[in-house]
């Protein structure tokens, strides 16, 4: 976002500023988590390499082991173990898919403290689905956000006026009490 832009819609350096300095904030914030999904696209590709090459050498080996009854048994038990550890790093996986999305989704949703958010959602309603998109978030988030508004960030209202904006028109009890002794 551009000052210029902002001068061009007529708003004044205070309100610009205010601007500025909100979107420098969600900037950072997008900063932060950009650099732990490349983190994860990272160990995602490093993982996939390394169980293309598990799976190499395991049919290199039962190639070789033919006839030898012994080996033959190995290979499988280490076809089933390498099948259980790739289910369970696929697991991982897509609860860290899972995971990202929903903290993206709750700074989006200007939650204060995402943690305490999340606290307080069925993590079992939520699915992210082929495009990456959370399903089952909207209507728990509202819920939340109408029993515990206080844990969203609302921004600055500016039209509060509150009534009475005379100042009080009660008197000092002790200065009552002090003149009457005089």
């Amino acid at each position: 976002m551009k000052r210029d832009l902002l001068k061009g819609m007529n708003l004044t350096e205070d309100q610009i500023d205010k601007i500025m300095k909100v979107n420098g904030t969600d900037i950072e914030a997008a900063k932060a988590t950009a650099g732990d999904v490349e983190a994860i696209k990272q160990e995602n590709d490093s993982l996939k390499a390394q169980l293309a090459d598990r799976s190499k050498d395991i049919t290199v080996l039962k190639k070789q082991a033919k006839g030898n009854d012994d080996l033959q048994s190995q290979l499988q038990s280490l076809q089933d173990k390498y099948t259980k550890e790739t289910e369970k790093l696929t697991d991982q996986l897509a609860q860290t898919k899972l995971n990202g999305a929903l903290t993206n989704a709750l700074t989006s949703a200007k939650a204060r403290n995402p943690k305490t958010v999340e606290a307080l959602l069925d993590m079992d309603k939520l699915k992210l689905d082929d495009d990456g998109k959370l399903t089952g978030l909207d209507d728990q988030l509202d819920a939340i956000k109408k029993d515990n508004a206080f844990l969203f960030d609302k921004g600055t209202q500016s039209d509060y006026e509150p009534g009475g904006g005379n100042g009080s028109s009660d008197q000092d009890q002790v200065q009552a009490m002090v003149d009457a002794f005089k």
